[in-house]
């Protein structure tokens, strides 16, 4: 497989305006997100103005901006202000708030009033349920699927995506995102199972053409790397000290 057999599609995850605009001219990216971790990662002091300033340049693929209140009124707010920027955003609601609340009667009421959603940090099949159901006959919308952190927790997320694509073919306008990939792999097997979206940030972007490549070209340059690592270091044991024999 190489990147051009993918039919997933490709969103970059950052918040760096100038790697979202060069990333934008590489036809392979179809789409954008972000997120308050990111966007402090990359300095961003003034959320609305950088949201304006990335929906301008970028005015035609989808860009996920995340709210940051943790009140459910507060959340409807700003999804309705960051819905008006443009009609590419989709807005990230966390699946619940920091007191454990599901935002599912927050979601329902966005979709139903026409606001383009993006449930995020979801890891349960219980939760892509009860997202599903309150998607239902509402705007186009997507479900972030966090399976790279899945994977961190020890327990493989491929059953979880799978049976989640499956609940989801009910509910017409609804995409599910393979959200925090972890390798290449990840992007062949989201591709595999059907998923719509894998987002990827830029280290991982910077290793898909990768994707296929051959094994032994592969071995070659790695063994090559060490070489020129160990010549550059100007490693060497001739009349160095040499190696001192224990003595027990």
């Amino acid at each position: 497989m190489t990147p051009s057999d993918l039919k997933i599609q490709i969103f970059a995850d950052g918040a760096n305006l100038g790697d979202m605009l060069r990333l934008y001219a590489d036809p392979r990216i179809r789409g954008f997100t972000t997120n308050p971790t990111l966007m402090r990662k990359a300095g961003v002091a003034d959320y609305r103005a950088f949201a304006l300033d990335v929906v301008e340049a970028i005015p035609d693929r989808p860009i996920s901006f995340e709210v940051f209140a943790d009140d459910f009124d507060e959340m409807f707010r700003q999804a309705l202000e960051f819905s008006a920027w443009g009609s590419n955003v989709f807005v990230k609601i966390p699946v619940m708030n920091t007191r454990r609340q599901s935002s599912a009667e927050l979601v329902r009421k966005l979709s139903r009033r026409g606001v383009q959603v993006n449930v995020t940090a979801m890891m349960t099949l219980p939760q892509v349920h009860e997202m599903i159901e309150a998607l239902r006959g509402g705007a186009p919308a997507y479900l972030s699927i966090f399976a790279g952190r899945i994977a961190d927790s020890g327990r493989d997320p491929l059953p979880l995506v799978a049976e989640a694509l499956e609940a989801m073919h009910a509910v017409p306008g609804v995409e599910m995102i393979w959200a925090s990939p972890r390798e290449v792999l990840n992007v062949v097997q989201a591709d595999r199972l059907g998923c719509h979206v894998i987002t990827m940030t830029n280290d991982l972007l910077k290793k898909l053409d990768l994707l296929g490549k051959d094994l032994d070209d592969f071995s070659l340059e790695t063994v090559r790397m060490f070489y020129e690592d160990a010549q550059a270091a100007g490693y060497g044991l001739r009349g160095g000290r040499g190696l001192r024999r224990r003595v027990a």
